[in-house]
């Protein structure tokens, strides 16, 4: 089974952080997901640009509007996420407690949808 693990950040909290102390994090990081990767469970990671880049759309009664921004007001947001490969969720959420990143902000992990699956389902 494939799960979504989101990484969300609390910039409050990370600014917080010793000197020194989120390159290490990062650093630790990279290795555990090199250890992942090498052990089948890890199959794409990747960082998002802080929510002041973001830009957010939405289409009501045929009206497109864009704004800069994210979509809620809230003090954590999706900082990153992985995308991994697991037996079931207990084991997904095993494999998310081993990112430091719940300590500065919160982890969410979301199964996939199989959406090749879903594609045979509506005839597309």
């Amino acid at each position: 089974m494939k799960f979504l693990v989101m990484i969300y950040n609390d910039d409050a909290l990370m600014d917080a952080l010793p000197p020194g102390q989120y390159d290490e994090m990062m650093n630790g990081c990279f290795k555990h997901a090199d250890e992942l990767r090498a052990d089948g469970h890890l199959l794409d990671s990747m960082q998002l640009q802080p929510p002041a880049k973001t830009k957010t759309i939405r289409v009501r009664n045929n009206r497109t509007t864009i704004i800069d921004g994210p979509f809620a007001e809230t003090r954590e947001y999706l900082g990153g996420f992985n995308l991994i490969e697991a037996a079931d969720i207990h084991e997904a959420v095993r494999i998310a407690q081993s990112f430091p990143w719940a300590a500065t902000g919160c982890i969410e992990v979301r199964p996939v949808h199989d959406i090749d699956a879903e594609r045979v389902r509506v005839g597309a």
